[in-house]
């Protein structure tokens, strides 16, 4: 057994030495031959003297080689019988050197002969290895190429090539006419020595000749099947084999050129011809020689010029090429050039580091159909952020029957009965981002929708936007395919934006803006202006635009205002109560929604606030001046605030007082008001405004809410949605997006969610639950239907640029031709700007948000030209960190398919605050997978192993993309600056993966840079001697990095191709060739300093793409720019092949939405859930005077199902003297008339339970006030008998379906009643009316909120 562990065939003897010595005649032939191989070249057999002298020669090497069993060769070399050794090149072979047709790397040249094929393939790419069994003629090699130019890339040995054992394999193997020297009993031989010493991704090239039909030899005859015969059994696949164009006279027709691979899926380009096509083997007819072409087989060098002419005897020589076409062999060359890389049809070995299996460097999970969250209806899939510049979603609300969302541009709208169609983006009309959303219409352009509330009542959508303008939308318009829809009543309601609003119990519009200021818009005005005809739309805003109420003003005397100037972020209607609560972030105040009056203001301590000091309002002039005062204080106070974080280690920490910022507001069934804060907080307050219990259940910022029967929704900052039960137990919870939760609404069936990304998913009402299994199962079921896969080429390059400039044509060597075909390029770059005055300044910029500097975007414009940007490839991000630059390029075809790009930065040099050293990196999105490219500089010198793993180490935990694509997003979305997600919770869930680096959640990640590990255990002068022998094999064993990955230290789990190409460090400037390594006096090792890593999707080396392995990486190509010498480090690049499966969302959305219609078990569970608890009401008719109460009943007849009750009011009418009604009229979402109070308006009955609800009549002003007109005449009322039905609206505890009762309620006018305050609410209802209880019970009139919060026994 040899080195390489294969044991060679042996004679019948049982001894290996003589099959190789007896059976293997091995002639040491000229340039290119195979080892022990008889080098024979081709002539076109000349005269007839020629012949004869010919025969001579061979009949002699015949005797020699089968008398003399141990040197017949060597006697051959040392009588001169060598007439195969022509003194020129292969003609073929040096064609494809020139083109750059071979294979980098180890070369193989056995039976070299005088060694002319391997001087002319030996190059900085390329060590050739020539072996000949004769030992006169590696002497003659020796003495001929030892002074070469390029004598550092070649060597000569004599070797046995069936007993000898190389340290290292080799890429390629050059056979020419070895096999026909050889008996053919030992061919079999043969191919297993090739096997054994060619890589699993080398090349073989075989010259075959001469295919003829003549018996004995050598050489013996060959033909394509024996060659077939003892490769294929090797697991040999012939890439090509063609007829040798070049080859002379006879020859041609004879002489083939088959390129063969060891892996069976290995596909090569085939040589191009010299002087005209080349014929297929396939095609090409198997020519058969006469018995005289083994006389042709030989050239007779030694014989008088009268043998042959000058083409005859030097057959390959100048004069013989230049009897062709020049211009043939030119167009050929060019050709060559444009043809793919040999790289890109075979993938390279690679080598895998320990400890990728556990921890934060587990791969993560992926599956067809998400395992740790429900199944979800995607209304509009996750887009790219950068198709939604100017059109970010920013909030949602649904109607019965429709999703409204409002954007940067207007609003949109989805219809919920066809949530399940296939995307056909607006109108029909696909547009970027929206490629797989659910069909959908789009408003006019607008200023962007800050606000947005639905009025069921008159079947309106109302929104408030920037530039301070309300707007209302119909629901039920008819909408055009190829038109946007237009607004209805708009008005200028302030100067700025419309932060917040809310239609309250009366059916009044309240808006909040900046500086506290709330406005209240009359229902009386707005109705009035509704119904104006489109030609008197500006008298309608008019209108309205003059009716409003400042209710700031109001409570502000003397300059002292009682409510907080904070913005006003959230408006609550608290319809139980008939009461409004404004949130600002630190503040409450809340207010009679009926009288408008202030009631209370409290902080969110719960504390009552009575008065704040605020300064009167100013003219314009003087509030314009007073901006751009404070904008400049702050920006120099915002600055030095952002230095004094980063100096206490505390940048992006938040303060006590900044953690409780209200963020959200919402009330649920039982009448409680929750809020949400932005460090997590939930609390708990009943209508009087006291504040109850605090639950903290997830430590990032809550953003919003919603509530459906007796469940609670929470969206946070995280992309977490928690569902609590009303006591604020957490019943179950999901990541839901990848970005932060902005809106929640509730629509037919499903709870749809809203991110900052724009992607709107549903979630299923019943959901956690045995819905989400039956989906879940039959969805994956079906993943072929919806699985869709791409390839995408990336070349990822990195280079240590010393802070000098690179020439163009240095960049053009180093991606000019290797990024031809790819679609991403990644360029990492190190030492762009170094000094400890840059340093310090990039230290500075940072701690401001600013970075880069005129240096790192000149290397950014000079790359970008190398790849024709602007017309080729486009430019999509970038990030300096001091000296170190990362930047991303994408093909403009590939463009749709890539985005989300973002940026991100640490620092670990000097106190991991100086970015001399550290990593800075991009993650993007391709085809909706997750790609992380990180640039590293990490500690130099030979001892610092641990501190470079330790970088490593640092930059990998700590790497966070989220906080950046927050802010990015924030904004957009209307998300508030303090409601940030902590940088330790910058990619947390609510599940297994809590916790992991955003690193760890790629699907790819690629490492690259200057990682500064060195050789070990080897001195200046051996690491020299191997690298010129490109002995990289053995290079490998020293390499620390390599030795650290396999004890699972450091980039654990991460790939690399198997390093074939010189040491990248440390040389002298502009100085070319291997000779360039550091010669000063410290003579630095060589070292590979220069690295690019990786990790996919794989747990195992054998995974197949899919959706449970979505990318699967191979590397097709791994090399140094030797021959650029700008920097003291060569530029290093891999390029990579990226299979990706994907979804095609749509089609999933519309499967999701089959299997949720046709599956008779969903059906029958939705069924059930739909199911409305039976209940009773004491009466459907209720007549009142004058501030008359009357009890109602309603009781829960259900033994295992809450109730949940609210009531509306229909309309309202006057009766007319006939006693019937006139037509009934809606408030504003179905909000009661002021002389009515409803008491609870809404709450829970428990089963077998009832609840009472007192009915009140209340007339607040005088016939005199009316006529005084003042302060408005909004509250007049007609003084007619009224008439308004109620309606009583119930719900079970978990559904969207409802049970509606009505119930008539009439007022009959007496005479003028008297004015009566209305702070006197405790008695004026026994003062001024009666109380008509049920005969059964009598009720007490308490505000006290258990009074409705518990139902009673029956």
């Amino acid at each position: 057994m040899n080195r390489l562990g294969i044991i060679h065939p042996s004679s019948a003897t049982g001894d290996p030495v003589s099959v190789v010595a007896v059976l293997q005649p091995r002639p040491p032939a000229r340039g290119g031959a195979e080892a022990g191989a008889p080098r024979m070249a081709a002539a076109n057999g000349g005269g007839g003297g020629s012949k004869s002298k010919l025969a001579t020669h061979v009949d002699r090497i015949k005797q020699l080689v089968h008398r003399e069993s141990t040197d017949g060769w060597e006697k051959c070399w040392e009588r001169g019988l060598t007439p195969w050794d022509l003194g020129r090149p292969t003609p073929i072979i040096q064609q494809l050197h020139q083109m750059g047709a071979l294979p980098k790397g180890r070369a193989l040249v056995p039976g070299c002969g005088t060694g002319y094929d391997v001087v002319s393939i030996a190059c900085p790419d390329r060590y050739v290895v020539g072996i000949d069994i004769s030992e006169i003629a590696i002497e003659r090699a020796i003495q001929l190429f030892s002074s070469s130019p390029n004598a550092n890339h070649f060597i000569f040995l004599k070797e046995d090539f069936f007993a000898w054992n190389p340290t290292e394999l080799f890429d390629l193997i050059f056979d020419y006419t070895f096999f026909c020297a050889i008996e053919p009993e030992i061919r079999v031989a043969w191919a297993e020595r090739m096997s054994e010493l060619l890589r699993p991704d080398g090349e073989l090239i075989t010259l075959m000749f001469p295919i003829s039909d003549h018996i004995g030899g050598p050489p013996y005859k060959v033909s394509i099947s024996d060659y077939e015969e003892v490769l294929c059994p090797m697991g040999f696949k012939a890439i090509s084999i063609m007829d040798n164009e070049l080859a002379v006279g006879p020859r041609k027709g004879k002489e083939k050129i088959g390129r063969s691979t060891p892996t069976a899926s290995s596909s090569a380009p085939p040589p191009p011809p010299a002087r005209s096509a080349t014929r297929s083997a396939s095609t090409a007819s198997t020519t058969t020689a006469s018995p005289s072409s083994i006389d042709q087989f030989y050239t007779n060098r030694s014989s008088s010029d009268d043998d042959a002419d000058a083409d005859d005897f030097f057959p390959y020589s100048s004069t013989a090429s230049a009897s062709g076409d020049d211009s043939d062999y030119a167009s050929h060359k060019a050709a060559a050039g444009d043809a793919p890389a040999r790289e890109d049809l075979h993938p390279m070995q690679e080598f895998v580091a320990s400890g990728g299996g556990g921890g934060i460097f587990r791969v993560p999970l992926r599956s067809a159909v998400h395992p740790s969250r429900p199944p979800c209806l995607e209304l509009r899939p996750h887009p790219l952020k950068e198709t939604q510049v100017g059109k970010f979603l920013r909030n949602i609300a649904c109607t019965d029957t429709q999703l409204w969302a409002g954007q940067e541009s207007g609003v949109r709208i989805w219809d919920l009965t066809k949530v399940s169609e296939v995307g056909l983006g607006l109108g029909g009309r696909t547009r970027r981002g929206d490629e797989d959303a659910a069909p959908f219409h789009e408003s006019v352009t607008t200023s962007p929708t800050m606000c947005l509330i639905v009025d069921s009542g008159n079947r309106l959508v109302w929104t408030g936007h920037k530039d301070g303008k309300i707007r209302s939308w119909k629901m039920d318009q008819p909408f055009e395919q190829d038109a946007p829809f237009k607004e209805g009543l708009s008005w200028q309601a302030h100067r700025g934006p419309v932060l917040s609003m809310v239609m309250t119990s009366y059916g009044d519009l309240w808006t909040g803006f900046e500086g506290g200021v709330i406005k209240i818009w009359p229902w009386e005005t707005i109705e009035k202006s509704l119904s104006l005809s489109p030609e008197e739309k500006h008298m309608a805003a008019l209108l309205v635009e003059r009716s409003f109420i400042d209710l700031k003003s109001q409570v502000t005397v003397n300059g002292v205002c009682s409510i907080s100037s904070s913005d006003v972020k959230c408006l609550l209607a608290d319809n139980v109560r008939g009461k409004v609560w404004a949130a600002g972030a630190l503040s409450f105040s809340k207010w009679n929604a009926r009288t408008k009056e202030l009631l209370k203001c409290f902080n969110i301590e719960g504390q009552i606030e009575n008065r704040v000091d605020v300064a009167s309002v100013p003219d314009q002039a003087v509030e314009d001046e007073m901006k751009v005062k404070f904008r400049s204080r702050n920006a120099i106070m915002g600055a030095a605030d952002a230095v004094r974080r980063v100096a206490t280690k505390g940048a992006g920490a938040f303060t006590e007082e900044n953690t409780k910022k209200t963020e959200a507001l919402v009330q649920t069934a039982d009448g409680m008001i929750w809020t949400g804060c932005s460090n997590g907080l939930l609390v708990q307050w009943d209508t009087r405004g006291t504040r109850l219990q605090d639950f903290n259940h997830h430590a990032c910022a809550v953003l919003c809410f919603c509530t459906l029967g007796t469940r609670i929704y929470v969206g946070y900052i995280s992309g977490l949605i928690q569902v609590l039960d009303l006591e604020g137990n957490v019943v179950a919870g999901w990541i839901a997006h990848s970005s932060p939760v902005i809106k929640l609404a509730v629509g037919r069936n499903y709870i749809y969610s809203l991110a900052t990304h724009g992607g709107i998913r549903g979630w299923n009402i019943t959901s956690p639950g045995p819905i989400d299994n039956i989906i879940r199962s039959e969805l994956a079921a079906k993943e072929e239907i919806y699985t869709r896969q791409n390839n995408v080429k990336i070349l990822v390059g990195t280079w240590n640029v010393g802070q000098g400039r690179a020439s163009q044509e240095s960049l053009s060597l180093w991606l000019g031709s290797a990024a031809s075909d790819v679609g991403i390029v990644v360029i990492g770059c190190q030492e762009v700007e170094m000094g400890a005055g840059f340093l310090a300044m990039s230290a500075a910029k940072e701690t401001v948000g600013l970075e880069g500097s005129s240096i790192g975007h000149w290397w950014l414009d000079t790359i970008g030209k190398t790849l024709d940007e602007g017309n080729t490839f486009e430019r999509m991000g970038s990030r300096q960190l001091a000296g170190l630059l990362i930047a991303l390029w994408v093909r403009k075809n590939l463009r749709t398919h890539v985005g989300d790009v973002d940026v991100a930065a640490v620092a670990c040099g000097f106190g991991r605050a100086i970015g001399n050293k550290g990593g800075v990196g991009l993650r993007i999105r391709v085809y909706d997978r997750i790609i992380c490219f990180v640039n590293c500089h990490l500690a130099a010198h030979l001892e610092a192993v641990n501190r470079r793993n330790a970088d490593f180490d640092h930059i990998y935990r700590t790497m966070a993309f989220s906080r950046s694509y927050n802010v990015l997003n924030a904004a957009a979305a209307g998300v508030s600056s303090s409601a940030q997600m902590p940088r330790s919770m910058s990619n947390t869930g609510h599940n297994s993966e809590e916790g992991r680096p955003d690193l760890s959640e790629a699907d790819m990640v690629v490492f690259l840079g200057d990682f500064n590990y060195r050789l070990f255990g080897i001195s200046y002068d051996e690491a020299r001697d191997f690298v010129s022998q490109r002995s990289f094999d053995w290079l490998r064993e020293k390499d620390q990095l390599r030795e650290e990955m396999k004890a699972g230290k450091v980039f654990q789990g991460m790939r690399e191709a198997l390093i074939r190409f010189p040491p990248t460090y440390k040389f002298e400037r502009h100085q070319a060739g291997l000779g360039g390594y550091d010669s000063g006096e410290k003579k630095r090792i060589p070292a590979w300093c220069d690295r690019i890593l990786y990790r996919d999707n794989r747990s195992s080396s054998v995974s197949e793409c899919s959706l449970e392995c979505p990318i699967v990486t191979s590397i097709l190509q791994y090399e140094a720019c030797m021959d650029v010498t700008d920097s003291d480090h060569k530029p290093v690049r891999c390029k990579f092949s990226a299979e990706i499966a994907h979804v095609d969302r749509s089609v999933r959305r519309q499967e999701f939405g089959n299997i949720v219609k046709s599956n008779e078990n969903i059906r029958t569970m939705l069924a059930e859930m739909r199911r409305v608890p039976e209940t009773v009401v004491s009466t459907d008719s209720i007549l009142l005077k004058n501030q008359d109460t009357y009890v109602l009943r309603i009781t829960n007849r259900c033994v295992d199902d809450k109730a949940v009750f609210r009531f509306i009011c229909g309309g309202q009418s006057a009766m007319k003297e006939d006693a019937h009604s006139s037509d009934q009229r809606p408030r504003g979402s179905f909000g009661f008339p002021r002389w009515l109070e409803v008491t609870p308006a809404g709450g829970i009955i428990k089963p077998e339970q009832f609840v009472e609800v007192s009915v009140h009549h209340e007339e607040l002003h005088t016939l005199e006030d009316l006529v005084e007109g003042i302060p408005q005449n909004w509250w007049s009322e007609d003084t007619q008998d009224k008439e308004v039905i109620l309606k009583l609206i119930i719900q079970g505890s978990c559904s969207t379906e409802i049970q509606s009762y009505q119930i008539q309620v009439r007022h009959c006018y007496s005479s003028k009643t008297l004015r009566v305050d209305s702070k006197l609410t405790s008695s004026r209802k026994s003062q001024g009316g009666s109380v008509y209880l049920p005969e059964h019970r009598q009720h007490s009139n308490s505000t006290d909120v258990d009074d409705f919060r518990n139902s009673h026994n029956p």
